[in-house]
């Protein structure tokens, strides 16, 4: 027998980092080849990471709110027949995978440096002495040793430290009163609710990652500090460069969409559509996605290095969706060929994923065209900001009813109630001009006015 340690995997589309969110095993446990040992956040989705080897569970190397560097050892297995675990590589030197690839995640050979964690403790891994030549103080341990009461981090089990970490609550400042001198669940809740003596910087110091707005409000007069990393950070860095990079213009567009409405409603009493959700979104992105095939052009991206106008094959349409984590806009792979019940179902899907946190992603990239739906929180327009690498970005607004002139056949008008919406279409000014941008627009609102004008396109 012997110990063999599991190194956090590359989750995806080279991710350098990602923040340990749950442990789905404890000490002691058995595991079997590809059992789901722990879920990750990476700045953009949130990745459940199988295990490549059997064993028995030695000791978890990483607490719940740690960011870990790719190539960091996270757990340690006592795995029968496998050969004594190693000392991590040092920094810029490379190092084999510590088991088969898993299915969906290459091995990265790369630096394998563990980022120091908040408080400034290191990880057991990184305490264990070099192999490098030097004066032998200890041999190097099969497996890192376990944390002992000595040292600064405190004793708690996964689940209490991810609780601590969602009340803003600091472990090293909180009185242990379980067995052994473990913090337990009570104690973190009797700190929060401030029956304990911790320091008042730390007790409310720090707030659960996620939406601003999802936020709870702090003790009165105590302000509340959100961390910047994940998908916020992500985001936050992609906007800026893309609002610096990328000249915006916005187009705005109102609309008479009565016939969509009615045709939202047919589709729904549809027997052929009642396995997925019809919504207007649903008519938009169709329209957006026959436009921007009319237009293709606009379905485009910028290339720097070659100096170069790539013009997209397929219109790849991405979906702003707001989730507790941040936004996240993954999108759906050649939407355009999709009729018009896959192109239902697979936005279905998609909302459903991000929301739950599960976007892969794959999914996340290779965007080429996006929609943002302000009108599900009653917002009536707005001046989107490109997701970077894309061309252009249309925001969907709120549907109303509103009295609207309407012109008969005859040429006589009246006024009369109509569902009414407001578009408005951002575009990069570097390639995408006003007439492309205006035509570009004009089609989706002709399609929502009248979806009967896709027949004089076909």
């Amino acid at each position: 027998m012997a110990v063999q340690l599991f190194n956090l995997p590359d989750p995806g589309e080279g991710l350098t980092e990602a923040e340990v969110t749950t442990w789905k095993v404890q000490v002691g446990d058995e595991v079997a080849v590809n059992d789901i040992v722990i879920e990750v956040e990476t700045a953009k989705s949130l990745v459940e990471l199988p295990i490549p080897f059997a064993g028995t569970v030695v000791e978890l190397l990483v607490a719940e709110g740690d960011t870990v560097d790719v190539g960091a050892p996270i757990i340690s297995v006592e795995v029968a027949g496998a050969a004594p675990a190693s000392a991590p590589a040092a920094p810029g030197e490379t190092e084999e995978a510590s088991g088969p690839n898993l299915v969906g995640y290459g091995a990265k050979a790369g630096s394998t440096r563990r980022r120091a964690r908040r408080g400034g403790v290191a990880p057991a891994a990184e305490a264990a002495p070099s192999p490098a030549p030097e004066p032998p103080a200890a041999p190097v341990a099969a497996a890192p040793a376990p944390l002992t009461g000595a040292q600064t981090r405190a004793l708690a089990k996964p689940p209490v430290r991810k609780l601590a970490k969602d009340l803003g609550v600091d472990l090293q400042s909180v009185t242990p009163t379980g067995e052994g001198g473990i913090v337990t669940r009570s104690d973190v809740e009797s700190a929060a609710s401030g029956a304990s003596a911790a320091p008042v910087e730390t007790a409310a110091a720090q707030a659960p990652q996620g939406a601003v707005g999802q936020v709870g409000r702090g003790a009165p007069g105590q302000d509340v500090r959100v961390p910047i990393k994940g998908v916020r950070k992500a985001t936050a860095e992609a906007m800026v460069a893309s609002a610096f990079t990328a000249p915006h213009v916005t187009e705005f567009v109102t609309v008479d969409v009565t016939a969509m409405m009615d045709m939202v409603e047919r589709l729904k009493r549809d027997k052929a559509f009642k396995d997925v959700k019809v919504t207007p979104l649903l008519l938009v992105a169709k329209a957006f996605c026959l436009a921007l095939r009319r237009n293709h052009e606009a379905n485009a991206s910028w290339d720097e290095a070659a100096q170069e106008i790539v013009l997209h094959a397929d219109v790849n349409l991405g979906i702003a969706a707001a989730t507790p984590r941040g936004l996240l806009v993954p999108n759906i792979k050649a939407a355009d060929s999709l009729s018009l019940h896959d192109l239902a179902a697979a936005l279905g899907g998609l909302v459903a994923t991000a929301r739950e946190g599960r976007t892969q992603p794959a999914d996340l990239g290779g965007g080429t065209a996006t929609i943002t739906n302000v009108g599900v929180f009653g917002v009536d327009t707005g001046t989107p900001i490109l997701n970077p690498g894309e061309a252009t970005i249309l925001a969907f607004g709120a549907v109303r009813r509103m009295p609207w002139v309407v012109t008969a056949a005859d040429g006589s008008e009246s006024i009369e109630p109509r569902w009414v919406t407001q578009l408005a279409l951002s575009f990069d000014h570097r390639f995408v001009d006003g007439e492309l941008g205006s035509k570009l627009l004009a089609d989706v609102g002709a399609l929502l006015h009248d979806p009967g004008t896709a027949f004089l396109w076909a």
